[in-house]
């Protein structure tokens, strides 16, 4: 992951070019200098369990497997050719079994912030050369703290929030949201938007694993192996968790 890390910092460092792919997202050399190192490191320790990953499209052709990995190998694109990004660009390697996210690892380039799974499921970190657990938090007193999209805010998830009143509102872009919210920095991340399932698979993994859960609009737990690999709406909980089914949506 660090290495791939580093290689997409050394791109950012000489000037990002975007193209754009056929929905229109921005795609980089970074994304496939970063999808080449995982894709040979996943080879190389899991020869046998296939890989969903964004920038190989005919993988986005596979059937769900029992087992499989769900790579983003650079997550927040658009995030990563903004000056001002803020780093909030992420890598991302999903481990979903029988449907469930059940093991993930992301890192943050520009933070130095690695994060991932064991084998029991607890979620960790490792940033400024200090390992911990992640714990979500209990919601302050003050009220709850919710994570949007910057890049991708839309009418139903302002209506969500002010549905529940919720005023104190972060944005932050790519999968640093789940961070965030495992590290106990927010409390519920609503998104109505589109997602791919390689875009939250490792973040659904360590949210869980730090004592969150993501939930469908309806309550229901989010399952992996869609159609065409895409997301509905989803609520990510830490401490906050509103009442279900959210009818509205």
């Amino acid at each position: 992951m660090r290495h791939a890390g580093a290689k997409i910092l050394t791109i950012k460092a000489g000037g990002v070019e975007a193209d754009y792919k056929a929905d229109a997202s921005p795609v980089t050399q970074a994304d496939h200098a970063s999808e080449a190192i995982l894709k040979a490191a996943l080879a190389r320790f899991f020869p046998d369990i296939p890989v969903i990953s964004e920038e190989n499209t005919e993988s986005h052709l596979l059937s769900p497997a029992a087992s499989y990995f769900l790579v983003d190998p650079l997550d927040g694109t658009r995030e990563f050719i903004r000056q001002d990004s803020n780093g909030h660009f992420t890598v991302n390697i999903g481990f979903v079994q029988q449907g469930m996210a059940c093991g993930g690892i992301i890192y943050v380039p520009a933070m130095d912030w690695l994060c991932w799974t064991d084998k029991n499921g607890q979620a960790h970190q490792e940033k400024d050369g200090q390992h911990s657990l992640l714990q979500i938090r209990q919601v302050p007193k003050k009220g709850p703290a919710a994570l949007a999209s910057r890049s991708h805010r839309d009418p139903k998830t302002n209506g969500f929030l002010e549905a529940e009143a919720i005023a104190d509102i972060v944005s932050a872009g790519s999968s640093l949201k789940f961070l965030l919210l495992a590290a106990g920095k927010a409390d519920i991340y609503p998104r109505f938007g589109p997602t791919m399932e390689w875009d939250t698979a490792a973040g659904e993994a360590i949210l869980r694993g730090a004592g969150g859960h993501i939930y469908t609009p309806d309550g229901q737990p989010h399952l992996y192996g869609k159609p065409g690999w895409k997301n509905g709406a989803f609520i990510a909980c830490a401490g906050y968790r509103p009442a279900f089914p959210l009818v509205r949506y």
